[in-house]
């Protein structure tokens, strides 16, 4: 038996493919261009974009109804074979490792955000926000997800734009100072973890201890803090408290982040950004119309109480 998407492999059936990208924007009962507007945007004829819709139609696709004077109305489509027919493939997405139950959640709702528009969605797990618009502007990845402090940034200095911002507590909970128990934090020569390879948080550091001309920086993985902390190798640093409880032990004190600006800054940090390159995947512009943004922080939630599984 032949295999049923065979028919796509034909001129018209090439056309179909190009169509069923353009009809992911469009929502049922509402009404199509005509079908020369259709011909002029693909660069084919009239009769190639009629044999199009019928090919879509059959594969069930689509289901259209001509209207006379008023047009051909689109009554109804399958995202998900419309998505399968056009060979957009699946969208991939760049996130932080998935150490937090936020983090965890905050996947299965981009997941299922993606999924309910019709689109093929995967996650890859990169540690750093530099390491994640690297693979992003190389086209390895899609998109990317960071906090909307360190998108902004990005946003600033290379061609990407912002897809979603998924608004406070979306990424972190909140940060805190983290002090080994009994230190003097007005101490010379006081030794402060910093990972560079978190923006955010080698900004939110930095800016605690601005002035401080004593310090002693330790660089770092946040990986390892546990470890250094335990040894007396670190004094402090500022950290995402989602990570920092129940990992680091009665050792270390947790406290709160100082003036208004480092606050602000920490709130910008807690929100939830995703990015993608200006000049966009195709894939990423057939979805985006149809992407239900609260879809996301309801499954984070979810996740978060304990009453959604995590799965990405």
């Amino acid at each position: 038996m032949d295999d049923p998407d065979s028919r796509f492999l034909t001129r018209n059936g090439l056309a179909a493919r190009q169509l069923a990208v353009l009809l992911l924007n469009h929502e049922p009962d509402t009404r199509l261009p005509r079908v020369r507007d259709f011909a002029e945007e693909l660069g084919c004829g009239n009769g190639t974009v009629q044999a199009a819709l019928q090919l879509l139609e059959e594969a069930g696709a689509i289901a259209t109804a001509a209207r006379g004077h008023l047009g051909t109305f689109l009554l109804r489509s399958d995202r998900t074979v419309l998505w399968r027919l056009s060979g957009l493939g699946t969208l991939l997405a760049a996130m932080p490792l998935p150490y937090s139950r936020r983090y965890e959640g905050l996947a299965t709702g981009l997941r299922g955000a993606f999924e309910q528009a019709g689109a093929p969605f995967a996650v890859t797990f990169m540690r750093g926000a530099g390491a994640r618009t690297a693979a992003l502007l190389e086209g390895k990845v899609d998109l990317v997800v960071l906090s909307r402090f360190a998108a902004d940034q990005l946003i600033a200095e290379h061609p990407v734009e912002l897809v979603a911002d998924l608004g406070p507590a979306t990424y972190v909970g909140a940060h805190g100072m983290l002090v080994r128990h009994g230190v003097d934090l007005d101490r010379p020569g006081l030794r402060v973890a910093v990972d560079h390879a978190s923006e955010d948080l080698r900004m939110l550091v930095e800016r605690v201890f601005a002035g401080r001309r004593d310090i002693e920086w330790r660089e770092v993985s946040y990986m390892q803090l546990h470890d250094l902390f335990a040894r007396h190798e670190v004094d402090a640093t500022v950290w995402n408290l989602d990570e920092a409880r129940d990992r680091l032990g009665v050792g270390v004190d947790v406290l709160p982040l100082g003036d208004e600006v480092t606050r602000e800054l920490a709130l910008r940090n807690s929100s939830a950004a995703v990015i993608g390159r200006k000049d966009g995947a195709k894939a990423l512009g057939a979805v985006r119309e149809a992407l239900d943004l609260s879809i996301v922080t309801r499954m984070q939630s979810e996740v978060l109480m304990g009453e959604r599984t995590p799965s990405y």
